[in-house]
This record gives structure tokens, sequence and C-alpha cells, in this order.
């Protein structure tokens, strides 16, 4: 491969956009993952890159087999892969666990762990064969200092922490690690609506988080592999 490759999963929401935009400048070739297609036709007028640079698709991520799919027509595509970055997730609180309906269990297992469990599944087999590779995922501060009246979401980033770390002892052989970035709270709109009177002096920005991101997915971390790292900030 001339150029290294990275599959961003949810790379066109406010954190994905960032994270695309550094991957992108350091001369990646970059397939990305979207559900909504006016997302992708921003993030494709912002990068500015040429079609043998940029493979936007629209795919499910909880389902498997078009993830699979998906991974696997990226190394068809592009020649091989470099950096999984699983960015696709959600938040829904305001239950405890014995008030909270299958319907929110699923929604919050399917959008945080499960994404990232049928992304990482078909790619780990291709990052081995590469050169190197790295797998970067999103877990949260919830996971490992929960809040209450949030259950549910704060098992699913558990589960994305426990799978990254997984990942980075079976891959621990091969040129490939596995890390976790834990937010606490990000300066988005999306946030902001959520709660419209917190004070956002001192949150991380997304493109302050994506530079941590950037940094995990170059060869110069090779000697990180397992790490659960806060990108709290100051929220």
């Amino acid at each position: 491969m001339s150029d290294p490759v990275a599959v961003l999963t949810g790379g066109t929401g406010g954190l994905g956009r960032e994270v695309a935009a550094r991957l992108a400048g350091r001369g990646f070739r970059l397939a990305i993952t979207y559900l909504v297609p006016e997302e992708a036709n921003e993030v494709e007028r912002q990068l500015r890159l040429s079609e043998d640079r940029l493979f936007l698709k629209r795919v499910d991520c909880t389902d498997g087999e078009a993830t699979t799919a998906f991974i696997d027509e990226v190394v068809t595509t592009f020649g091989g892969l470099n950096v999984l970055a699983c960015l696709i997730g959600g938040w829904a609180g305001g239950r405890d666990v014995h008030e909270t309906d299958d319907v929110r269990f699923e929604r919050m297992i399917d959008l945080n762990l499960r994404t990232a469990f049928n992304a990482a599944r078909p790619a780990i087999p291709h990052l081995r064969a590469a050169e190197w590779g790295r797998i970067i995922m999103v877990g949260s501060r919830s996971a490992v200092d929960p809040p209450s009246g949030q259950a549910i979401y704060n098992v699913a980033k558990a589960g994305v922490i426990a799978l990254a770390r997984s990942i980075a002892e079976e891959v621990s052989d091969a040129e490939v690690t596995s890390n976790v970035v834990l937010p606490a709270l990000i300066d988005t709109p999306a946030f902001r609506q959520v709660v419209p009177f917190a004070n956002y002096v001192d949150w991380p920005t997304p493109a302050e988080i994506a530079a941590v991101i950037d940094f995990l997915a170059s060869k110069d971390s090779s000697v990180i592999n397992g790490a659960m790292i806060p990108v709290y900030g100051g929220s």
C-alpha cells in the first residue's frame, strides 16, 4: 500500500469529521460509514478528496453481515487496512436499572457495543496482515465512574472498554494495537441541546479529542496497547 488506509465507522458525526480531517491531512485513504446522506455530503465537501482516496458508504453497523461486507469491500478497493476507528455511539439517560425497558437496553448495546464488535471482528485479520495496524474505540468516563440514571449506557460503554482491551491481548503478538479513549462530555451542538444551561468553557471539543485519536492512529503510538485514555478536559 502506498498510503495507509483507515476505516471510520460513524465518521460523519461531530467527532468523526474531525478525525477524518486529521487523517486525511496525514495522507490516509479513508473509508467512512454513514446513515444520514446530508452528513456524508458535508464530509465529502469538507475533505475534498478524490474518489480514489475517499470511500463513503451507507452502512448500518448494528448489522454484522453488512459491516463485514463493508470492511471486505474497503480492503478490496484500497488494498489493505491499517486503522479502524469505531466512532459510532449514542446516549440515553433518565433511567435506573429497574426502570429500563428492553427497547432502551437493546438500543444502547447496539449503538455503543455491537457496532464496535461488528467492525473489529472482520477488521482484525486485515490489520494483522498489514505492516502495522491500529484500533481505536470510544468508551466513556461513565464506564469507570458510573453515574446514576443511565445504567445501560454505562454498561454498554464498559463493554466497549472490555472489548478494546481484550483485542489488545489477542493482537499483542502482532504489530497491531487496540486502545480506547474515554470522553466525559464533548462540546458539540447535540450535547448542548441535552444540557442547555451547562458551563461549556472547560468541555473538550471534538477537535481536541480527535488529536488524541490521531496520535493513536499513527505508527508513533506503537508502545500504547490496551490503554484506557481519559479525555475529560475539565468536564
